[in-house]
């Protein structure tokens, strides 16, 4: 038993998987009948991963932990807590936690902790919380955590559709880390809202409220940044206001990537609103004309938009676009996506632009459930080398994948839809695209057992 509370708990590795084959979004708009530049332009996005019926939520998360532990070369016996956070739910009753044990009890690994969270895109976020509660907790007993985010995004044919993704993100959480959460600055906002919801059990397909869901994430934005500034003061009551200049980096959960644009102006939207007269005349010359207008009511205010969103646009390009990479590659992963931007960032900078600096990370659900928190890096350039270098085959992987024709890509989609828990089954979906080390799902017997295998190294 541990007798001290362990210091700079945080993350130790991390490995992240998107699908092995995608849909150029400029050939998606053509195909759709859509004006030039809505997804691309309007949406921000180029690619988008998708998965055949070969794949679904177990076999991604079965993917990503063994290839974070094998990777990382981490014994199974080190691991004491699983968290998997996830809304692809395919059975109301087992946890897609307890078919990941299948990877730990060939090792004689049973005593582990942790089962699934949901709720929508922030059950991710859930799972890295409880793993890093327990590695602070008395329950701890010196072993490390894993926690699992993976979801597989899709919709109707529509407008939804080109926001759509998939991934999984496993992150190994214990002390002395390179990436430290920052203690005591968790700010957390929730409420009761149908902007985004999935009724529907035998569809994969979600009902949403657009308009709603995007007053959703942007209110939910405002309160958690105001309420870490808060935080943020009193536990370091000599330091001047927090501000978005604090960060080096802030991070934001991509439903598509020119939502995350808005995001970071709308920071900026609160820095300006709850600075005092002269603070707003020397950072925001010119701005006079919004002194009397409320926060709430900026939402869809298109000249408050415009204006901060000029404002800030060095501040995005330097702060929060180096994380949309993966975003705009393979789309919105739901739980994984913020951990995508995290690994965005880390693998779209030079190892002297990581070290000492201070990242926030904002976190949102539909329903609604949403944290701003943050984290430091290491000064030690050797150790943050440890997760940076394990992450050099990302790159290589996203050019490795084979490109779909919209054609073809709506008949798979329509696979998905037309056998979703149809048991038995037999999947339809080619094995030979998948990248080595891929589970898949080989059948589903009459009573909805699945059974997995694993594409060789």
């Amino acid at each position: 038993m541990q007798s001290s509370w362990p210091d700079n708990v945080g993350i130790l590795a991390i490995e992240l998987i998107f699908p092995s084959q995608y849909v150029d979004q400029t050939e998606l708009e053509k195909f759709d009948g859509a004006s030039a530049g809505k997804y691309t332009i309007g949406l921000g996005q180029s690619r988008m991963g998708f998965c055949t019926d070969r794949e679904d939520i177990n076999s991604l998360a079965l993917t990503v932990v063994n290839k974070l532990l094998d990777r990382n070369k981490v014994p199974h016996s080190r691991i004491g807590r699983l968290e998997v956070g996830t809304e692809t739910i395919i059975d109301k009753s087992k946890s897609v936690k307890s078919v990941l044990m299948q990877l730990f009890e060939s090792h004689g690994v049973t005593d582990l902790e942790g089962i699934d969270t949901t709720n929508a895109c922030y059950g991710g976020t859930a799972a890295v919380f409880n793993a890093i509660n327990w590695v602070e907790s008395s329950s701890w007993d010196g072993r490390l955590a894993i926690a699992v985010c993976g979801d597989i995004a899709v919709y109707a044919k529509g407008s939804a559709r080109p926001t759509g993704g998939a991934g999984a993100v496993a992150i190994l959480i214990g002390p002395d880390a390179p990436i430290v959460f920052d203690r005591g600055l968790r700010a957390t906002h929730m409420k009761h809202a149908y902007d985004f919801y999935k009724p529907d059990l035998t569809s994969e397909y979600p009902t949403v409220d657009g308009p709603l869901s995007i007053q959703c994430y942007l209110s939910a934005l405002d309160n958690c940044y105001q309420l870490y500034c808060k935080k943020y003061s009193k536990l370091n009551p000599c330091a001047e206001k927090v501000g978005l200049e604090q960060f080096d980096a802030v991070l934001f959960h991509s439903p598509f990537c020119k939502l995350v644009q808005k995001s970071l102006a709308r920071i900026g939207v609160n820095d300006y609103f709850m600075a005092n007269q002269i603070k707003r005349q020397e950072q925001f010359p010119g701005f006079e004309k919004f002194n009397n207008i409320q926060l709430e009511d900026t939402y869809f205010d298109r000249d408050v938009e415009k204006a901060f969103m000029t404002q800030y646009n060095s501040v995005f390009e330097q702060k929060t676009k180096p994380s949309l990479l993966l975003a705009n590659q393979v789309g919105n992963m739901y739980t994984p996506s913020v951990y995508s931007g995290l690994v965005s960032w880390l693998i779209n900078n030079d190892i002297s632009n990581l070290v000492g600096k201070s990242v926030a990370l904002f976190s949102y659900g539909s329903g609604f459930a949403s944290s701003m928190y943050s984290i430091s890096t290491t000064n030690d350039v050797e150790k943050l080398k440890t997760i940076t270098s394990s992450l050099n085959h990302i790159l290589p992987m996203l050019e490795q994948r084979i490109k779909v024709a919209p054609e073809e890509f709506t008949k798979i989609l329509e696979i998905r839809e037309q056998n979703n828990h149809k048991a038995p089954y037999e999947p339809v979906g080619s094995v030979d695209n998948l990248f080595p080390g891929t589970f898949y799902l080989k059948s589903i017997d009459d009573k909805h057992r699945r059974n997995y295998d694993c594409v060789p190294l």
